[in-house]
């Protein structure tokens, strides 16, 4: 029985204890805290105060600094003095992998040490081990011997903890017996959370992280239960997805995984991992947690949901009936909106990745080809490209030549009033309220119906998750693309909120598409909408990528540097980057160092991990191929790896506009 379900119609922030951290405490009705993580290495004092500061001055509350031995963890001390003594109290967080003996100095030290459950008191050899109760319990007893310590330390100095398990280090102990699972992260963390509890020690942060949105939003949810289930503190939760990457990929991803817990109302503290300098983390993260700063006072009320079908610890995609190429088994699509443009020529298409040759006379599609256009009451002039299809409103369809090369967006009430239809694909706009039992009875009947669902609120995914809802509890099975449109924001915010509106629904399984639109200026000129054309075409595709739900170019699962990093990583990923960006579907894992190495990749195909100072461990999977090439080397390496496999295909430069 599931006792956990989301904040399905409003915005309401989970009640957790309150912890607190150097005293800027985290969690009960404090605000969502922000925090990142310094790169510089940690026993350089200056640099790492340098860095420091221009965190703080970027809006980070917390630093978390790594402490991978001894010697890093005692420099915490010069480290944290010298803050101090220029005048910044912001609380420092020391970041513990396999090393209790430097966690244990730490927290004499810092004001928050994080320790990793799947590395703190195990080794990983990816070894499967069979267990009995009275063998499992005896790892359980060597692992409290090991860590009471730290708690009774932690306890003594009013140090907190945080206990954060990573999806791509999970113990082989832990593997064994939950296998690569939501569960089995929580099951790890919480192993731990008991030894402190039985310590009467309650200052506690948790974090289930990894690169896979899906199984991050799964896990995140089932600890909220399984803490409720077995009468454990509600702590506060930190939020982050590992491994995110660098620029528009980084933020899309970060904002699906951490947005779509923030709606479930769910996290006290955030960090976006980003492949760049840690102080560009913080206005991210201060972004995402804006939005709900005055959500309840700003969004329309939504009527309670009586029955929610959806299981929010297993993806299952909602059952719909094919309609051309819409539902059914098929990729959910892109629809690119052209409604404003005027006077559309064939050189604009190359927005919508679609890209005319003049002087061979035919069109080019890449990677991120929208599969349709809406142009809204003026249809295109001119026959399009193979594999794109237009979609223009109701009285202009009627109206137009070749209509069965075109396809109608009808309003709900249009369509009731049976309006004259496409003979194979009608779209269907409706919001919340015109999801009545008369549409869906037609519906239904219907098998040439896509509905196009869009909102106003601003509970946006709760009002277009009750849609979906409604649509599941009557049996209605028509395929659903997510239409939403944004005001005059910023760049950045569009991408922000898109990536959590709409991939928080995909990753519950909802929607079929998506159709992303912005608020164009007055005077833009039409260059400038182009431009905020591709952008939306991209953003869609990022969304659908980040959800896990359409994999249209390579993935990179970069970890955002720190003190351990053993090679430019910010360099190293564009580099990667340059050479492989062609490889639909591939997933390339980037890790400074060995403690973010294979576990951490989680499931990349191929992966690039710092071993040594100029050396480079290269990975098919998580098994090791080659163990120590010359840095100079590696990407080349990189990519005969991948020929071997019969995976590498050679960049193909598309015909330019001539």
């Amino acid at each position: 029985m599931n006792s956990y379900s989301p904040s399905l119609v409003a915005y309401k922030r989970r009640k957790t204890r309150v912890v607190n951290i150097g005293g800027v405490p985290m969690g009960g009705d404090y605000p969502i805290r922000v925090q990142s993580m310094t790169t510089v290495d940690t026993m350089d004092t200056e640099g790492s105060v340098e860095q420091c500061i221009r965190m703080i001055e970027a809006g980070c509350e917390y630093i978390r600094i790594t402490a991978p031995s001894m010697k890093e963890a005692e420099n915490l001390q010069l480290i944290k003095g010298e803050l101090r003594r220029r005048g910044y109290n912001v609380p420092l967080v020391a970041d513990i992998h396999f090393t209790p003996n430097a966690a244990e100095v730490a927290a004499r030290i810092v004001e928050k040490v994080r320790v990793n459950p799947g590395n703190y008191a195990d080794k990983k050899k990816f070894e499967v081990i069979a267990y009995n109760d009275e063998t499992y319990q005896a790892e359980l007893d060597r692992i409290r011997k090991r860590f009471v310590p730290l708690v009774r330390i932690c306890k003594e100095h009013g140090t907190a903890m945080r206990i954060g398990t990573n999806h791509g280090s999970l113990s082989d102990r832990i593997l064994s017996r939950y296998g690569d699972t939501p569960l089995g992260m929580v099951e790890s963390a919480l192993e731990f959370i008991r030894i402190c509890e039985d310590e009467d020690y309650y200052d506690i942060v948790i974090s289930m992280k990894a690169s896979n949105t899906q199984v991050m939003v799964q896990a995140y949810r089932l600890l909220v239960q399984k803490l409720e289930e077995e009468g454990l503190q509600p702590y506060p939760l930190h939020l982050g997805v590992t491994e995110a990457g660098e620029a528009e990929d980084g933020r899309i991803k970060s904002a699906v995984g951490i947005g779509t817990l923030l709606e479930d109302g769910l996290g006290d503290t955030v960090r976006v991992s980003l492949t760049e300098a840690p102080e560009a983390e913080a206005p991210v993260a201060q972004a995402l947690i804006d939005r709900y700063t005055y959500r309840a006072e700003k969004a329309q009320p939504i009527k309670p949901i009586c029955n929610n079908p959806i299981n929010p610890f297993r993806y299952h995609r909602r059952e719909t009936v094919e309609v051309e190429n819409q539902g059914g088994l098929n990729v959910p699509r892109v629809v690119a909106d052209l409604s404003r443009l005027q006077d559309i020529k064939y050189a604009d298409l190359k927005a919508v990745g679609h890209l005319y040759s003049m002087l061979l006379d035919k069109f080019n599609m890449n990677d991120l080809g929208a599969d349709y256009i809406y142009t809204g009451d003026t249809p295109i002039s001119f026959m399009l490209p193979n594999g794109l299809k237009e979609i223009v409103n109701h009285a202009a369809w009627l109206q137009a030549a070749q209509r069965e090369d075109r396809h109608p967006l009808l309003r709900a009430e249009v369509y009731l009033s049976k309006a004259e239809r496409h003979s194979r694909l009608n779209f269907i706009l409706a919001n919340v309220h015109d999801i009545t039992p008369e549409l869906m009875e037609a519906l239904k009947q219907d098998k040439t119906a896509v509905l196009v669902l869009h909102t106003q609120n601003e509970h946006a995914m709760p009002e277009l998750r009750k849609c979906f809802i409604r649509l599941m509890n009557n049996g209605v099975q028509t395929p659903c693309i997510i239409k939403r449109e944004y005001g005059q924001l910023t760049t950045d915010q569009v991408q922000l909120y898109a990536a959590t509106d709409v991939g928080g629904l995909l990753i519950d399984g909802l929607g079929d598409g998506v159709l992303l639109s912005t608020e164009l200026l007055p005077e833009q000129e039409k260059q400038e909408e182009l431009q905020t054309i591709d952008a939306l075409n991209k953003l869609g595709f990022g969304i659908l990528q980040a959800a896990r739900t359409r994999m249209s170019k390579t993935e990179y699962i970069s970890c955002p540097s720190c003190g351990r990093t053993l090679f430019d990583l910010q360099e190293t990923t564009a580099m990667i980057r340059k050479r492989t960006d062609h490889l639909k579907g591939i997933k390339i894992g980037i890790m400074g160092c060995i403690v973010n190495g294979p576990g951490e990749m989680a499931d990349a195909d191929y992966g690039y991990v710092g071993v040594g100072k100029d050396k480079i461990a290269l990975y098919r999977g998580q098994t090791v191929v080659k163990k120590s090439v010359p840095a100079d080397r590696a990407v080349d390496e990189l990519i005969e790896l991948i020929r071997e496999d019969n995976r590498w295909i050679e960049p193909v430069r598309l015909e330019e506009e001539v």
